[in-house]
């Protein structure tokens, strides 16, 4: 009987230290995923970019064309493209310019700029923590 209390005593304790350490993986990979997105994304923009170039046209893909499904984002610059949702570790796209990913119970908004051909975290964002680490 006092072997079984042990155990149980010993599978609490090891509950207690791995549940959070579960939680903060669940975040780094989420994370990791979102810095994965970011990458694709800026790729695929100079990636069109390049056509572009090759073809005669200097301008950088035009925001309505990033994205012209419905519930799939970046379709104009990715093979395979994102799904929209508004849930944790997916992309929701708010208008033609500005997207947001949400990562643990932050949301992230990211803003392309046509002009310069970037796709970067806004600045009302950059003060989050969880938010910085997608574009380190």
């Amino acid at each position: 009987m006092i072997e079984l209390v042990f155990v149980i005593v010993v599978i609490g304790i090891l509950a207690a230290i791995a549940i959070p350490k579960f939680a903060a993986t669940r975040t780094d990979a989420m994370i990791a995923k979102g810095r994965s997105d970011v990458a694709s994304i800026r790729s695929g923009i100079i990636n069109e970019r390049q056509t572009r170039l090759i073809k005669g046209e200097v301008t950088f893909i035009s925001p309505a064309k990033l994205s012209t499904g419905s519930d799939e984002l970046f379709d104009g610059v990715l093979t395979y493209p994102l799904v929209d949702s508004t849930k944790e570790g997916h992309w929701h796209k708010v208008n033609n310019t500005t997207y947001t990913f949400k990562v643990g119970d932050q949301t992230c908004k990211f803003k392309y700029t046509q002009a310069s051909g970037k796709f970067d975290l806004d600045t009302t964002s950059k003060s989050k923590s969880l938010c910085k680490k997608l574009v380190e």
